[in-house]
Formats: C-alpha cells, structure tokens, sequence
C-alpha cells in the first residue's frame, strides 16, 4: 500500500491527472487482441491443393485456416501441404487440414493462448469474435514466442506520446489529433509507421509522415475531407488516398501566417497491405492486410516501427518485427532472407541507412546482401537511378558511394561504374563550391537539377564507357550529352596546354560550360585549371566590337567572309594582338585589303 498527500488541488483535477499518468505505470495483461494479426486469409473446404499451394508460396504463411459458413473446420498446414504435392495427390484443403475447431477470443490471455497452442499442436491459432463468431485474427507461435521472451516489450506497451508532442511543430499536431478523431469515429486504426517513428526514436527531426489505416484509406481521407476541406486523390487499386489541404483546413488551428508555414500541403492516406513477388526484381503486388502484415512487407526492421494515434491507443509504439532492439544496437538488418532477392534496390538501401545513421549491416544482411548483388543487373535503369538519385541527396554522399564499391555493388550495376578515392573527396568538397555567375553554368535545358548534374557528370565522365554506363542508369538524353563532351574534353585536356587563346576558346566554344566547370573541378593540374578557369570568366565573354552591319556598311557582300572575319578579329583580342579599338580598326583594314582593297577607305568615314 501507499500515500501521498495532495494540498490545494480539487478532487475533479487529481481525477483528471491520474486517469492521464496512470497508462504510463500501469500495464493492463497482454490479450489475444494485442498480438493477433487481423483478417487473416483463410480457406474453404473445396479449395484446391494447388490453389492452397499458391497461396503459401506467395505469401509465406505456414498455416491456413479451413472455414464453412464461419465455423472452423481445420488447419491446412505447409508440411501436409509439402507432403501431398510429394505425392502428387488432386486433393482438396478438407482432405489433408488438420480437423477441429481450435480457437480463441481477443480478451483471452497469452497464458491460455499457449495452453490451446500446446494441447491442439496447431501452430497457428484462429482468433474468433466473441460476438459474431467470425474469424478476425491470428496467432502464430512466433507471436507467441516475442512475447514470452524475457526483456521484449510487447507491441503498444510502450507509449511515445510525450515525444510526438514535443517533436512536431503544433499546427501538425492538432492536425493529426483531428485526423485521429475522425478515425476513431469512424472505428478505424491510424497509425503513423516507417522513416518517422524510426527517426523520432533516434531524435531526428522530421515532418513529413505518412498515415497507414487498418481499413479503408481512401474513406477516412475522404471523411477528413468532408469535416476539413480540401480534394481527395484516389488510387482504389493500391487503397491509396491523397489529401490535398485546402486553407479552410486552417480553421481547425488558426489563420496565423505560422501556422500556414507548417502545415504541409499534401498527406497521404495508404491502406494497411500484405504483398508478394511473382519473380525477382518484379515490382510487387499487393493486397490489403493489418498493420503486423503491412510492416512486414518492409525493408529493414528499423523502418518497421509505427505509432499508433487513434482513440485510447495515441501514442501506443508497435514493434513486431525487432525494430526497436535493432535501433538501439545500430543495426541496418532485413526481415527475411529474400529480401534483397524479391527486391534487389535494397541493397542501395541498406547502405544508405548504414552510412546515415553511421550503423552497421549485420552479419546475416550483408551476407545475403552479397549473395544477391548480381540480380542488380536485371533491376531497371530508373530504378537504380532513383536510389542513387535519394543518396546525391544525403550529407554523406560520397561515404554511401565509396561503401557501394568496397562491397562491389557498382560493379554490379555496370562494370564501368567506377569509385575511387580521389572522387570521394572530390565530392566532399563539391556542396562548398560556389560557382561565379558570370561562369554562366545554370540547368537551363539539362532536365534534372545543377547539383545532380554536375554529380553525374563528374562520376561518370570518367567512366571507360560513359556514354553506355549512362544508357543504363537511363539519364536524360541532354545530360548524357554533357557526359560525354566532357569524357571527351577530360582525354584531350592536355592538348590546351600550350595552345593560344583562341585556339582553346574555338575548342572550348563546342563545349557545355558544365561539361568543362566539370573538368575544371576534376583536373589537378593548375596550368590546365588555369586555362579552364580563364575561359569561364572571361574568354568565352569576349567579342569583337565590329560587328555585320559595319562590315556591310563598308560594302562587302553578305557571305562566309563575315565570319571568317569577326572570327579573326575576335581570335586577335584573345592572343592579345589587338587590345584597343583603334588597333581592332586597324586590324580590320589590313584583313580587308587582303580581299576587298578598295573597300578599307569607307571604313573611318
């Protein structure tokens, strides 16, 4: 027993505050309902063994239920599955189940569910509602086994409420406190899940989220439309919803110019999935499933982790899969050994996360991901592209590429796709790089950023086949063109070092000026860097003051002689034998009387 003494505070607030501290010391008994995956599949009787086996391998579950008019009929499991196909039997799912009726109610405990897994055999336990009888859950031994594991916090013990709060600006908050509002009206779990949690844990800041439904997304983003305005996107076939906010939606927190700073201008609605591949490297199909199956499907375990927000549950963290203990050991770790088979862009993955969070990939993950780095070569190029694309965009890029090519995944890519020390800390230094404007290198018709640019074609120009490691991360065709004209200048830079002005200005005229800000930056030769250096700044800036029309004032028939000309004076500034206007004036008489001698006396008229 215990006491406390409370001065000055009304018996309504002490009510208050200890029904809001209570959750926090007081864990109610874990129960069927916490653990259970929802709307499991299941079978009918007549279901063909092949159509059973189907089902198995796309999925992975080791057991199905057998229903009929929502009684349980019997357990169809992988190895009497195994076994008939051994045999070549045509049979049916109520041929070879496992008959009975085993099953239990969500307010059963995890002590009784283990008395009925243990007295059955069955290694998978339907969860049966205790008022309509229909199957809503189900429970594997190794739910079983988390939980009963020593030191393993079971999913939504642990309330991350606090944290939440003080972490979002506070238009996000209310907002997501309203949307949490309308989900519980409308009986349906929110949760937020993935990157978020993941960085929320770690004290990363981080906005943008996106909210998974035990349910259908599509009809909480359009219920949270009607209460708040905006416009619903839809997509039915992915369960997938997009709410664009409309600035009636600031009524819900104000109209103060902070508020429209924070709030985002779009939030996406997905539907709680399972998915499966039908072959590697195939995108993946999907299906709706809970929120246990759809966090399944993910990547690492670390990115596993969501957040529930609806109702009493606000706050409630799930960890299924050993987010969690992997977070706080720093591990990057896959949730299944096919993971990088079914989708091979993983392996990117993992190494972006290593490097971000400076973790490690464990042991088993890197194996696998070794085993599985040639299936890299049937992954398309824009889907590589994509991936290094997200890793341009960290800090440490260049550390994520030079981890790439010590585990030889670029060589997986491409065998032309080249890495090395003196690029990694050439791009360490490039986001501090300011370029001169009047360098004039902009974007203007490459069709992708400067900084992606300039990264590809600094990489890639020194690849032996850039314009074939190009085609196959699929670049845009402009870009690939600045590629390979700076390749191109990169093998022949060394023929500028003793040539005049103009000649290097005519050579350097056919090039883009990213193609050689690209060179510049790579060279390490300060003659040639020099030359590079002045024909941004200043070479490719200068012109001749004597222009077409004076040349047609002065008579001489419109032809290829004007350029010949204007080229030959211009070529004069530069190798500085000309450096005032007379001296252009004059220099243009003498190019004159060479061909039309009685033409030059108009001139200085």
């Amino acid at each position: 027993a215990a006491a406390v003494l409370i001065k000055d505070v009304s018996l309504p607030e002490i009510h208050k505050t200890l029904l809001k501290i209570l959750p926090q010391y007081v864990k109610p008994a874990i129960r069927a309902r916490d653990i259970m995956s929802k709307d499991p599949q299941i079978l009918t009787p007549d279901t063909p063994l092949g159509e059973v086996a189907e089902l198995m391998l796309r999925y992975g579950y080791e057991g199905y239920p057998v229903v009929e008019n929502d009684e349980i009929l019997g357990l169809v499991t992988r190895r009497a599955v195994d076994r008939a196909l051994t045999h070549e039997l045509d049979v049916t799912a109520a041929s070879i189940m496992e008959a009975g009726n085993v099953r239990v109610f969500p307010a059963d405990s995890i002590e009784f569910i283990q008395d009925v897994m243990m007295e059955s055999g069955w290694g998978q336990i339907p969860v049966v509602s205790s008022r309509s009888k229909k199957i809503v859950g189900i429970i594997t031994r190794t739910d079983l086994i988390k939980i009963l594991a020593p030191h393993r916090p079971s999913p939504g013990r642990q309330n991350l409420a606090t944290t939440l709060e003080t972490s979002l600006p506070a238009a996000r908050l209310v907002l997501l406190n309203n949307i949490a509002e309308v989900a519980a009206e409308k009986k349906s779990a929110l949760y937020i899940v993935g990157g978020f949690v993941r960085d929320l844990l770690l004290d990363i800041p981080s906005q943008d989220f996106d909210l998974v439904v035990e349910g259908d997304a599509i009809a909480l983003a359009k219920a949270v439309q009607e209460q708040y305005g905006g416009k619903v996107t839809s997509h039915g076939r992915f369960g997938t919803a997009k709410w664009s906010i409309d600035k009636d939606a600031l009524t819900i927190l104000g109209s103060t110019n902070k508020v429209k700073q924070t709030l985002p201008e779009t939030l996406d609605f997905i539907s709680a999935r399972r998915e499966f591949y039908t072959h590697p490297t195939a995108l993946p199909t999907v299906a709706k499933g809970s929120i246990k199956l759809d966090l399944h499907r993910r990547d690492f375990t670390i990115n596993t982790l969501a957040l529930r927000l609806d109702g009493h549950h606000y706050g409630e963290l799930y960890d299924y899969w050993g987010g969690l203990a992997d977070l706080k050991s720093k591990l990057v770790k896959v949730l299944h050994s096919l993971s990088f088979v079914d989708d091979p862009t993983r392996i990117l993955r993992a190494v972006r996360y290593e490097q971000r969070y400076e973790f490690n990939i464990d042991d088993r993950t890197r194996d696998l991901l070794l085993e599985a780095k040639e299936l890299l070569k049937r992954v398309s190029g824009d889907r590589i592209r994509h991936e290094f694309d997200r890793i341009q965009e960290e800090d440490n890029a260049a550390r994520m590429f030079d981890r790439l090519h010590e585990l030889t995944i670029l060589k997986a890519i491409h065998p032309d796709l080249n890495w090395d020390t003196g690029l990694k800390q050439l791009m360490e230094t490039l986001p501090d790089k300011e370029i001169p404007a009047e360098w004039k290198i902009d974007q203007d018709g490459i069709g992708v950023s400067l900084d992606r640019a300039l990264f590809y074609t600094i990489w890639l120009m020194r690849a032996p086949a850039s314009s074939k490691v190009s085609k196959r991360l699929r670049l845009v065709s402009n870009l690939t063109g600045i590629i390979s004209q700076a390749a191109k200048l990169r093998d022949e830079l060394d023929n500028l070092s003793d040539s005049p002005a103009s000649e290097a200005t005519a050579i350097l005229d056919q090039v883009p000026n990213l193609a050689i800000y690209a060179v510049y930056l790579d060279s390490g030769k300060p003659k040639l860097k020099g030359i590079l250096s002045r024909y941004l700044s200043s070479w490719q800036h200068l012109d001749s003051n004597i222009t077409g029309k004076d040349l047609r004032e002065a008579g001489l028939a419109p032809g290829p002689r004007y350029s010949e000309i204007l080229t030959r004076i211009r070529s004069a500034w530069l190798d500085g034998e000309i450096n005032s206007k007379k001296e252009e004036k004059e220099y243009l008489h003498e190019l004159l009387e060479d061909s039309e001698g009685e033409l030059a006396g108009k001139i200085g008229e």
